[in-house]
């Protein structure tokens, strides 16, 4: 919050884990800063570490070009999936997100 008032960007990218406190985030709000938040700019590490799991657990192998197919997939429809939540609920990418991972569990 000590530099949120300084910041000029229209968007940030968070590439660390929880970089923004919940004050900065209301400043950057209301200042209407786009933030991705942490955990959708790093979901893709994430998922790729999913794709080496499953394919030393079905003993496969995918080219490279195969795993970026698929990390690109699934972003955009993160992405997209999120950026309609943002939309239908009025509110922040960051509290979207949540509400995205929220309603995913409610369909288990």
């Amino acid at each position: 919050e000590k530099n949120a008032e300084k910041i000029q960007a229209k968007i940030i990218l968070e590439m660390a884990n929880g970089p923004t406190t919940t004050q900065a985030d209301e400043i950057l709000k209301r200042k209407n800063v786009l933030v991705i938040p942490d955990i959708l700019a790093n979901a893709g590490g994430v998922a790729v570490s999913y794709y080496e799991w499953y394919q030393n657990l079905h003993n496969e192998s995918w080219t490279k070009e195969e795993v970026f197919k698929k990390l690109k997939r699934k972003m955009l429809n993160a992405t997209d999936t999120v950026w309609k939540t943002m939309d239908e609920y009025k509110t922040t990418m960051r509290n979207a997100a949540y509400i995205a991972a929220l309603k995913q569990f409610e369909k288990r």
